[in-house]
């Protein structure tokens, strides 16, 4: 791979013109205003490390390598955080989500936005020194689950390290925001994206990627710091048995998997699309793996198997990149239950033993304790509602599953769903409680074996008849925050929330654990005894992880606002939290702090009802169903389940008739792809948007009827 500067692209969309704008404003008045700062030091090994045992600041993902999100800090403490309030905040002219962990190294944060930006934040007043924006074609969110988000950077030495949604891994200097190197980490013309956050261990980058429902192959990578250069590559599932396996691993894992599709059509999934953790001492870096593809079993791997290394957790050598030991979470996969969520190292006292562990809380609903030395499971206990499996056999690890949970012969309702008891924001470890604190959900799956499935590239194929989720009664979901004791396999306490897709955890030695809710809800609470000590008003959707940083004597707590996912882009009516507004922010706090947001966006102008057309619905009932099977096929993650968006995206049912009108050019021509519309040339026919406009037509008309009967005149006795 060649380094190169990444050439400028026009055709930016909205969102980057305005974000562009407002930054670069602010850029401008901050420089006008600051002298030069002198060259902050370098990013080490030691500094990671060395958060472990006390510091102010977050110089990784987790906070350190251990992942703990844990900090010892309590000048924010239960008694005081009443006090709390706001220092600053910073807006975003944005319309897509934040999902992104800050971080704060020499009195700058760090934060990855919407479409792979980066900017850079003084930590104390919130002026902006630099705005870095990658140019992301917006065509390529065609190939994006679950929106452009992004959930964070990396710092090593002078630099910060950045994966954009098309593939590249950048490198940019930490004091002006310049390129200094990037790479191209995957064929662009297959359907990979990434969102994660990249890791640096021993000066290597490490990257993944996402994609595994539109038919890809997982692979990580680890990329020299300094140069960009390419390490070392491990693939997560095997490829052409015809040829080489890149790595010995592989013919083992061949041996765990059936027919010859999973390669040749499917790709075979195993994504590697978040967690990271590292422990230094026994040099060993932790690496959660992926789906399958597609998710039913049944279609990507007749016969059976385990199909390693799908849902699996690696401990993986840094130097080589070569295999220490496995532990597959989910063996054999068939329900989207990825080990892709965060994994905490810990030292634990276990049957009168001190353990090194790794706990990790996936998809599937189990809490699982390993030794990260060996890799042998300790112990493992449902943490939520869990029906697909009665337990984890200790003895071999594996689960002993529930009859007929793989809807081989007939459909099923289980838990928990594709959203996981447990997605990827992050959960916390606080060593003073011994408690894990775990942003629960609880939502049933619906999964049906398609026999008839057909594979359609570059777009979403799970083979278990997802769109049958759509629909969800509102009283089957909830939220919790739950408090987990891992040594006891056992809640020490919970607090309930309403709605699912609530933010991820922190947590301090003042004894507080502090999360985001879907509702834009930020709460700190007693991280001992689960009382809510504190609430502020964060207005949109939070789902994002706060941090915690300290500077010239002051402790700060930061966190994102902005609503993202795919509990948004799938999750339906029942999983849409009422929010008050639709701003991207970064919020700081401190006690004592003064500052005010401005007044919220009424919740009601967010989704205005449709609006009255003349033109009524002329298709066919059939067509209108076939045009419901293609919109959740190809349109259902951006613009809504059921067309109700939640206001991230055009809401297709108020659009304008000039929009209606050029229906047929928007899908096929791509004539709104700088706005982020791709266009579906190749994958719909005229035909097919034809049906797609019929099903948006009958859908509107269908909510317009009941504002359309109370207007009509009543009927004269």
């Amino acid at each position: 791979m060649v380094s190169r500067e990444h050439p400028s692209r026009g055709g930016s969309g909205r969102q980057v013109r305005t974000a562009g704008s407002r930054l670069a404003r602010l850029l401008a008045a901050a420089l006008a205003l600051s002298p030069v700062a002198a060259r902050a030091a370098d990013v080490t090994a030691e500094r990671i490390i060395g958060l472990e045992k006390g510091g102010d600041q977050w110089l990784s993902h987790g906070r350190g390598y251990a992942e703990q999100r844990y900090v010892p800090l309590d000048q924010i403490n239960d008694r005081n955080v009443n006090q709390l309030g706001l220092a600053f905040s910073l807006d975003f002219d944005t319309d897509r989500g934040f999902e992104a962990t800050p971080l704060v190294a020499d009195g700058v944060l760090y934060a990855s936005m919407a479409w792979s930006q980066v900017v850079a934040i003084d930590a104390r007043t919130g002026k902006i020194l630099w705005h870095y924006d990658p140019q992301v074609d917006r065509a390529k969110g065609n190939d994006l689950c679950c929106d452009a988000v992004n959930r964070g950077v990396a710092l090593w030495g002078d630099k910060v390290f950045v994966g954009t949604v098309d593939g590249r891994l950048v490198a940019l200097d930490r004091g002006t925001g310049k390129v200094v190197w990037q790479q191209q980490t995957f064929d662009p013309s297959k359907p990979y994206t990434i969102t994660g956050a990249p890791r640096v261990v021993k000066g290597k980058v490490v990257i993944g990627n996402g994609g595994a429902e539109f038919g890809v192959r997982g692979f990580f990578s680890a990329y020299d710091a300094d140069t960009g250069k390419l390490v070392w590559r491990f693939y997560t599932v095997p490829g052409d048995p015809a040829k080489p396996y890149e790595h010995p691993e592989l013919e083992m894992a061949a041996k765990t998997w059936k027919g010859d599709d999973y390669w040749k059509k499917y790709g075979g999934g195993g994504t590697v699309w978040d967690s990271m953790a590292y422990d230094p001492e026994l040099d060993l870096l932790y690496v959660g793996t992926g789906n399958g593809s597609p998710w039913n079993r049944d279609i990507r791997s007749p016969g059976g198997g385990d199909n390693l290394f799908l849902s699996s957790i690696l401990a993986i050598k840094p130097d080589t990149g070569r295999l220490a030991w496995y532990y597959q979470v989910t063996p054999g996969d068939a329900w989207d239950f990825t080990a892709t969520q965060q994994m905490i190292l810990a030292d634990l006292e276990i049957d009168g033993a001190t353990r090194k562990v790794l706990m990790q809380a996936p998809k599937n609903g189990f809490f699982y304790v390993l030794d990260r030395q060996t890799g042998k499971l300790i112990s493992a206990e449902k943490f939520g509602k869990v029906t697909w499996a009665e337990r984890i056999d200790l003895s071999t690890g594996r689960p002993v599953e529930a009859p007929g949970v793989r809807y081989e012969d007939k459909p099923i309702v289980m838990w928990p769903s594709p959203f996981g008891a447990h997605n990827w924001m992050s959960m916390s470890f606080n060593p003073k409680t011994g408690l894990v604190y775990i942003p629960y959900q609880e939502v049933p799956g619906v999964y049906r074996n398609e026999k008839d499935f057909t594979f359609v590239p570059h777009s979403f194929n799970t083979a278990t008849g997802f769109s049958d989720f759509t629909e969800m009664p509102r009283d089957l979901v909830s939220g919790a925050l739950v408090a987990w004791d891992p040594v006891r396999q056992k809640a020490a306490w919970r607090v309930p929330y309403p709605y699912i897709w609530n933010g991820g955890t922190l947590t301090t030695a003042g004894n507080l654990v502090f999360q985001g809710t879907a509702e834009g809800r930020f709460l700190a609470y007693a991280a001992d005894s689960g009382k809510t000590l504190w609430e502020f008003p964060g207005r949109d959707g939070i789902v994002a992880a706060p941090v915690s940083y300290a500077l010239d004597g002051q402790q700060y707590v930061a966190v994102l606002t902005g609503w993202a996912g795919a509990a948004v882009m799938f999750g339906g009516e029942a999983m849409q939290a009422p929010r008050t507004g639709l701003k991207n922010r970064l919020l700081v706090f401190k006690v004592g702090g003064t500052a005010k947001l401005e007044e919220p966006t009424d919740s009601a102008a967010v989704r205005q009802p449709p609006n009255l057309r003349r033109d009524r619905q002329q298709a066919s009932a059939d067509t209108i169903a076939r045009g419901s099977l293609l919109y959740h096929s190809n349109c259902s993650r951006c613009h809504g389940v059921s067309l109700k968006t939640t206001g991230r995206t055009p809401d297709l049912r108020q659009s304008s008739d000039d929009v209606r009108g050029a229906f047929s050019d928007i899908v096929l021509k791509g004539v709104l792809q700088a706005a982020g519309m791709p266009s579906f040339a190749g994958r719909l026919t005229q035909a097919d948007v034809s049906a797609i406009k019929a099903y948006v037509v009958d859908t509107e008309q269908k909510a317009l009827a009941p504002a359309q009967n109370a207007a009509a005149p009543a009927a004269k006795p």
